[in-house]
C-alpha cells in the first residue's frame, strides 16, 4: 500500500470529497490561491494596497478573456476534436469588424484616424461575431475533410493570411457604401468611441463619488477610480465567461453534444450511426469561431484599447492552447481553471516576481550573456546569473511553458479535469451502483 499525501487524506473524507466533487469550490480554491499569493508577494515587496489592488483587477480581466477562449477552443478540440491553431486570425475579424461597424467617422481633424460607421457598439459586437463564424463557415467547408493535422495547417495559414491582409496598405482606407473606412494597415485602429460600461457606469457622477469615497475609507492618497473602473469591466467579463461556461454545458449534455463526442472519439461509427459528421463539425466550428471573435472583440475594448495586426500573433494561439491543455480537454471547468493558472501562474506571475524583487533588492548588472552569469559560479558568486535571469524572465518564461508541457505529457496527458469519465447516455441506467459519474461537459 502506497503511503497518501496530506491532500489525499484529506479529499479522502467523505464530507470534504463530497464538496471537493464541486467544481464551484474547484474554481474558488484556485483563484483564492492565485489571489492569495500575488496579495502575500506583494505585502512583502512592499507595495501598496493601491497597487497590489489594481494588480489583480487587472489580472482578472486577462484571465476572463483566456478563459473565453479556452472554453470556445475546448468546443472545437475537447468535445469535437477539431484541431484548430488559427484562434487569433478569428479573434481579428472580431476585432476589426467591430471596430469597422461601431467606430465614429472620421473628421478633418482626425485626419490621422481611420473612421468606422458609428453604430452602437452592441451591434458592432454581433457584427464581430456573426463576421467570426461566417469566416469559420468559410474554413470548415474545405478543411473539416482533412485529418487533424493537415486541418491544423489549414487554420494557422488562415490566420496569418488575415493578419497579413489586416497590415496591407491596400486595406489601410477604402470607401464602402459611402464612408471612408479600413483597417489602418500597420498602425492599426484605435478604439475611440465609449462602450455601454463607461456610458452607463464608470462615466456617471455616482460611480466617481463611489471611488472618491472608497480612496477614503481606504486611506489611498489620489484616486482608486482607474482600478475600481477594470475591476468593473472584469466583473462583467466574468459574467460573459459565466454565460460561455453555462452555452458549453448546455451544448455537452444535448443531443447535439453527445454527438459531438462520438465524432471526437471515432467519426466512422458515428457516421455508420446515420449522424451527418460533416454538418454537425461545421456547425461546431462555426459556433466556437463565433464566440473567438466576440473574445475578440472585448480584448480589443477593454484591454488593449486598440487593435493593431501585432496583437493577433501566432504565439497567443499557443497561449490559449497551453490553457486548455493545462485545464484538460472535454472539461469546461478544465478550461476555466487553466485559464486562471495559465496567466496567473506562467504568463504574469514571473513578471510579477520580478518587479517585487526589484522593489526590494538592489539587483547589480546584468551580464551580456548566459554564459557571463554561470561563469561567475565558479567564484561561488551567484548575482550575475540571479540579475540575468530576472532581465530575461520574459525569455524564461517561455522555457518554464515548454517544461511544464513536458511534464503535463508525461503526468498528465489529460491535464487537472480532462475527459472525466461520462455517462453514455443522459441518464444513468443503473441508479442502484451509485457509483455513476458527471460527464466532461461541465
Amino acid at each position: 500500500m502506497t503511503d497518501r499525501g496530506p491532500m489525499d487524506r484529506l479529499l479522502a473524507n467523505p464530507s470534504v470529497g463530497r464538496l471537493w466533487d464541486q467544481d464551484i469550490v474547484k474554481v474558488l480554491a484556485v483563484f483564492g490561491a492565485i489571489y492569495l499569493g500575488y496579495v502575500v508577494i506583494g505585502m512583502a515587496s512592499g507595495l501598496t494596497v493601491q497597487g497590489i489592488f489594481a494588480t489583480l483587477v487587472q489580472l482578472t480581466l486577462l484571465i476572463a478573456i483566456y478563459a473565453m477562449l479556452s472554453l470556445s477552443l475546448n468546443l472545437h478540440w475537447g468535445y469535437t476534436g477539431l484541431f484548430n491553431i488559427g484562434i487569433v486570425g478569428f479573434m481579428a475579424v472580431g476585432a476589426y469588424t467591430m471596430l469597422l461597424v461601431s467606430k465614429p467617422a472620421a473628421s478633418v481633424s482626425q485626419a490621422a484616424l481611420v473612421g468606422g460607421f458609428g453604430l452602437p457598439f452592441i451591434v458592432g459586437a454581433i457584427a464581430g461575431t456573426v463576421a467570426a463564424a461566417l469566416l469559420g463557415l468559410v474554413v470548415a467547408l474545405p478543411a473539416l475533410r482533412l485529418k487533424a493535422d493537415y486541418l491544423a495547417i489549414t487554420t494557422i495559414a488562415m490566420a496569418e493570411i488575415i493578419r497579413f491582409t489586416f497590415l496591407s496598405a491596400s486595406f489601410q482606407e477604402f470607401q464602402l457604401f459611402g464612408r471612408t473606412v479600413g483597417t489602418g494597415g500597420g498602425r492599426g485602429l484605435l478604439v475611440n468611441f465609449e462602450d455601454p460600461i463607461t456610458r452607463y457606469i464608470l462615466d456617471t457622477e455616482w460611480f466617481a463619488s463611489v471611488a472618491e469615497s472608497v480612496s477614503a475609507a481606504m486611506g489611498i492618497e489620489g484616486t482608486i477610480q482607474p482600478a475600481l473602473e477594470t475591476l468593473v469591466i472584469s466583473v462583467v467579463l466574468l459574467g460573459v465567461v459565466a454565460g460561455f461556461y453555462w452555452v458549453f454545458s448546455r451544448t455537452g449534455s444535448s443531443p447535439f453534444g453527445r454527438v459531438l463526442k462520438a465524432i471526437r472519439e471515432d467519426e466512422t461509427v458515428a457516421r455508420a450511426l446515420g449522424k451527418n459528421t460533416d454538418l454537425f463539425k461545421i456547425k461546431s466550428f462555426m459556433l466556437g469561431c463565433g464566440l473567438m471573435g466576440l473574445a475578440g472583440v472585448f480584448y480589443a475594448v477593454f484591454f488593449l484599447g486598440s487593435v493593431n495586426p501585432t496583437a493577433f500573433m501566432p504565439r497567443f494561439t499557443f497561449y490559449i492552447w497551453i490553457a486548455l491543455i493545462i485545464g484538460g480537454a472535454g472539461s469546461n471547468t478544465g478550461s476555466v481553471l487553466g485559464a486562471a493558472l495559465f496567466v496567473g501562474v506562467l504568463f504574469q506571475g514571473p513578471l510579477y516576481l520580478k518587479n517585487a524583487i526589484a522593489s526590494v533588492t538592489e539587483i547589480t548588472d546584468a551580464p551580456d550573456t548566459i554564459a557571463g552569469g554561470v561563469a561567475a559560479l565558479g567564484q561561488l558568486d551567484l548575482a550575475p546569473l540571479f540579475a540575468y535571469t530576472l532581465d530575461n524572465i520574459s525569455n524564461f518564461r517561455i522555457i518554464a511553458l515548454g517544461l511544464v508541457l513536458v511534464w503535463l505529457m508525461k503526468r498528465r496527458q489529460d491535464g487537472l479535469l480532462g475527459h472525466r469519465k461520462e455517462h453514455a447516455a443522459s441518464i444513468p441506467f443503473d441508479r442502484r451502483s451509485g457509483d455513476a459519474e458527471e460527464g466532461t461537459d461541465r
